[in-house]
């Protein structure tokens, strides 16, 4: 592989683990899609995502997915649910990439797939942990927003790796600052949530 064959493969194994951190499902079926119409050439690796059943299952658990992350509550249950999920598959899917590569394939995989899984556990925390703030709040809307934020940003990154994979890189190195700032803030906000709760809790002048 030349260089621009391996700053594309990085630039996507980086874009799948951070993306499967906010939207697995439609990491999955739209990277399965791209290749199956020929939109792309995916990586060895990828190949089984093209798959029609595998297309059909992805598909619906994008529908069900993009419905429970407009519910408030629902959105925190799914994301409870999907911490168990989303990060290894984020490395298994970055770790695809480098399978069966010429260059010392497995070591590619392993730091692939090491860092992927990085990447979506980082994406997957700042996503929770917004949407259980968010939550806190009566009203809908900025719920439904950063929901329908996450939807667009997964296949602008993708896309971005194929056909921009230095640009995609600069979308990602952002993301991950907004990532660790929103994760600091969240927890700020539990610790201060949890003192007042226990304030109410704890008996007086205790």
């Amino acid at each position: 592989m030349n260089d621009v064959d391996v700053t594309q493969l990085v630039a996507l194994a980086a874009a799948l683990g951070w993306a499967s951190g906010l939207r697995l499902y439609l990491v999955v079926f739209l990277t399965g899609l791209a290749g199956h119409l020929g939109w792309v050439e995916l990586p060895g690796g990828l190949h089984v995502l093209q798959q029609p059943l595998l297309l059909w299952v992805s598909g619906a658990l994008v529908v069900v997915e993009f419905l429970a992350d407009k519910i408030p509550l629902v959105d925190s249950a799914w994301d409870a649910v999907q911490t168990v999920v989303r990060i290894p598959a984020g490395a298994a899917l970055a770790g695809a990439v480098f399978a069966g590569q010429g260059i010392d394939g497995a070591t590619w995989t392993v730091i692939a797939a090491l860092v992927g899984g990085t990447l979506a556990a980082s994406a997957h925390a700042a996503k929770a942990g917004t949407r259980a703030a968010v939550n806190t709040s009566p009203e809908p809307f900025s719920n439904l927003a950063l929901s329908l934020a996450g939807d667009a940003f997964v296949p602008l990154l993708l896309w971005l790796a194929w056909e921009h994979p230095v640009a995609s890189f600069v979308a990602l190195a952002l993301a991950v600052v907004v990532a660790a700032v929103l994760i600091a803030v969240t927890f700020k906000f539990v610790g201060a949530l949890w003192r007042r709760w226990r304030g109410r809790l704890s008996p007086a002048g205790a």
